[in-house]
């Protein structure tokens, strides 16, 4: 399956009429995200309304408790009066365009380190120029990132990822599960930064109806895909050893967002709330120079049997 280039006009739907949606969704999928957590956790989410400077704001939550050492889970609704470069460097012509960007940005950074880290990211961008159609798209996705694997726990959040894609055509999930293992990969360290997931972006040949629907599943199936596995992995022992592990590698989850990760970029070049945007990085982390995990352990495993492409389900 091949997707176009997000080329398609609004259709007959005003964008009056289109954001008020996109926007009701989100905002109860936010509601649930930050629920089921603090279900988990047993603390309650620091909630931080925010205003940007061109237009729009939005509403970081964010959670610092037990079971989740830090989660962010960012509401935003911000208008440009020119498109990021992020965004203008795959879409040339739409330079020089105002924009309208909104979405739900989810990032979890568990204290156990049997726990995965887990992002998730559903977004609408409606792009307009004087004297054309508006130009809109969708995208998103949710991958998970282990420090110490478990097959079982990888085979359901692929088999909930491949739910969620499967009303929508029997090659969705295979395509968005392979674009999700090319976009998460750190070509600087030749390794993948997890799992992986489901990934798409610039999604409209579907018309509007049908790609709000598909965005609508992402979300509703990231919380049934994570939920299981915090719920299971969280009272998991573990020692110094584990915790010092954990906050290695996260260092290469911070060094993707600031590298290569087009969320990020595109908050920074539209002058987007800088606390908001970097909420996706770890509270502690470190870098080791030449790490190599000792042959045949559990953290060697991770390498070996975990980061690197493969068929999960």
């Amino acid at each position: 399956m091949a997707l176009k280039m997000a080329s398609n006009t609004l259709e007959q739907v005003e964008s009056a009429s289109v954001i008020p949606l996109v926007k009701s969704y989100l905002l109860d999928l936010q509601n649930r995200i930050c629920h089921f957590l603090e279900e988990e956790d047993g603390k309650n989410f620091l909630k931080d309304k925010w205003s940007h400077k061109e237009g729009g704001g939005g509403l970081t939550r964010v959670l610092a408790g037990e079971v989740i050492e830090k989660a962010g889970v960012n509401f935003s609704h911000v208008h440009g009066l020119q498109l990021p470069q992020a965004a203008t460097a795959r879409r040339p012509e739409l330079a020089d365009s105002t924009f309208q960007a909104i979405g739900v940005s989810v990032v979890i950074h568990p204290s156990n380190p049997y726990v995965p880290t887990c992002h998730m990211n559903v977004r609408f961008i409606l792009v307009e120029k004087p004297g054309q159609l508006p130009v809109w798209w969708f995208g998103g996705g949710f991958d998970l990132t282990p420090y110490y694997g478990f097959v079982e726990d990888c085979v359901h959040w692929h088999k909930t990822a491949k739910a969620a894609c499967d009303p929508f055509g029997p090659d969705v999930y295979a395509a968005f599960k392979k674009w999700c293992d090319q976009y998460f990969f750190l070509k600087h360290r030749n390794e993948p930064r997890g799992i992986g997931g489901i990934f798409f972006d610039d999604l409209n040949e579907w018309g509007f109806e049908r790609s709000f629907a598909f965005m609508q599943r992402v979300g509703d199936h990231f919380i049934k895909a994570y939920q299981p596995i915090l719920s299971r992995r969280k009272d998991h022992h573990f020692g110094q050893k584990e915790r010092d592990f954990q906050v290695y590698r996260r260092g290469r989850y911070v060094e993707f967002n600031l590298l290569y990760d087009r969320g990020t970029l595109f908050g920074l070049q539209s002058g987007g709330r800088t606390e908001s945007i970097l909420m996706s990085l770890p509270p502690l982390v470190a870098w080791h120079y030449d790490y190599q995990p000792e042959p045949g352990s559990s953290e060697a495993s991770l390498y070996e049997a975990f980061l690197r492409e493969r068929e999960w389900i």
